[in-house]
């Protein structure tokens, strides 16, 4: 049985909030695209995926990212593009009652984001769930980089060994998972808390 694990470092959107992928479809079926249209537009572009790197490491502001993303999608507007595509990913209750719960019995609990802006964060409820966070538009680099998941560890006071680390896609587990923290993909609520349940420890 693998060891049980004292802290634990989760993702935000597509974790603390609904599928960040669906509400991406959503949007693009709404403004008659392809419904994988933004999808295959960073899997299949450069230009596209050097965009959002550069974005999600607050390298370039939203005021540049907006348009330039607007225009790569083919849409002939694009003020609020951002809050149009995350519509459709509300937080989940579920989640953050769950991570709650885990802070309040002494879990230590940290956030591992990768970032559409720093502004859209809710600062409160952070501070409420979470002993630290580590949001990548405010450190300059990403997931899949190790340094967010070390600086991630090392904020909450946890060794990589000692920690849990959550996200909904598979590839950014891989870098956790080399560290020596234990993983869980999430997929559901009920899943994700019920593996957290089995590989922390009891209060």
């Amino acid at each position: 049985m693998a060891a049980e694990r004292s802290a634990v470092l989760l993702d935000w959107g597509g974790v603390m909030t609904g599928n960040l992928f669906g509400s991406f479809r959503t949007f693009c079926a709404d403004e008659g695209l392809d419904p994988d249209g933004l999808a295959n537009l960073f899997r299949h572009d450069r230009d596209a995926r050097a965009l959002l790197i550069d974005f999600e490491c607050g390298r370039i502001e939203e005021v540049d990212f907006e348009p330039r993303l607007s225009t790569a999608l083919g849409l002939a507007w694009h003020e609020g593009l951002i809050d149009r595509l995350f519509a459709g990913a509300a937080l989940d209750d579920a989640m953050v009652e769950g991570v709650r719960a885990l802070h309040d019995r002494g879990i230590a609990t940290g956030l591992v984001s990768n970032s559409w802006g720093t502004r859209r964060y809710p600062r409160d409820l952070l501070a409420e769930l979470f002993d630290a966070i580590v949001i990548s538009g405010e450190e300059g680099f990403r997931k899949p980089d190790p340094r967010m998941y070390e600086l991630g560890a090392q904020r909450i006071g946890a060794e990589p060994s000692a920690c849990v680390f959550v996200d909904d896609l598979p590839f950014n587990l891989d870098p956790a998972r080399e560290l020596g923290m234990a993983v869980v993909h999430h997929t559901s609520a009920a899943s994700t808390l019920a593996e957290l349940d089995a590989l922390l420890a009891s209060p």
